[in-house]
C-alpha cells in the first residue's frame, strides 16, 4: 500500500472509532434521563428538551463522521490518490450532495474538514454531558441518588 492509502484508511478507522464512542456517550443521558426522571422531578421540560436536542446534534454529527469514514475507506481502495479522491467526488455528485469543484481538494484538506467536525461533535457532547450533570445535581439537591 502507498502512504496515502495508509493515511486514508487510518483516517477512516479513527473517524469510525471516534464517531461510535461519541455516539454511544451521547446516548447515556437519553438512557438515564427517563430512569432518573421520577426521582424528585428530574428536570424541567425545557431542560429535558434542550438535553434531547443536544444529544440529537451529537448523533447527527456521528452519522456525518461515519459517512466520511466510509468515503475515506472508498478512497483508500483505489490505486492513486487522484483516483480515490475522484471516486469520492463522483459519489458525492451522484448522491446530489455536492457539485464537483473546479479544483478538487486534496486528501489533507478533506482530513482537516473531518477533524473540524470531530471538534464540533466533542464540544456538543461536552455541553450535553455537562447539562445532564447540572440537571441531575439540581434534581437531587446535591444528595446522592442511592
Amino acid at each position: 500500500m502507498t502512504p496515502w492509502n495508509v493515511n486514508a484508511s487510518t483516517t477512516a478507522r479513527s473517524l469510525g472509532y471516534n464517531a461510535v464512542f461519541c455516539g454511544l456517550a451521547s446516548l447515556l443521558p437519553l438512557a438515564l434521563g427517563p430512569i432518573t426522571a421520577g426521582y424528585r422531578g428530574f428536570t424541567s421540560p425545557l431542560g429535558w428538551l434542550l438535553l434531547l436536542v443536544l444529544c440529537l446534534v451529537v448523533l447527527a454529527l456521528t452519522i456525518h463522521l461515519l459517512f466520511d469514514a466510509l468515503l475515506f475507506r472508498l478512497a483508500s481502495c483505489h490505486e492513486s490518490e487522484a483516483a480515490g479522491l475522484a471516486a469520492i467526488d463522483d459519489t458525492l455528485f451522484r448522491m446530489r450532495l455536492r457539485e464537483p469543484d473546479a479544483t478538487p481538494r486534496g486528501l489533507d484538506r478533506r482530513i482537516a474538514g473531518s477533524r473540524r467536525i470531530i471538534w464540533r461533535q466533542r464540544c456538543a457532547l461536552a455541553v450535553c454531558l455537562t447539562l445532564f450533570a447540572i440537571l441531575l445535581l439540581d434534581a437531587t439537591d446535591g444528595q446522592s441518588l442511592c
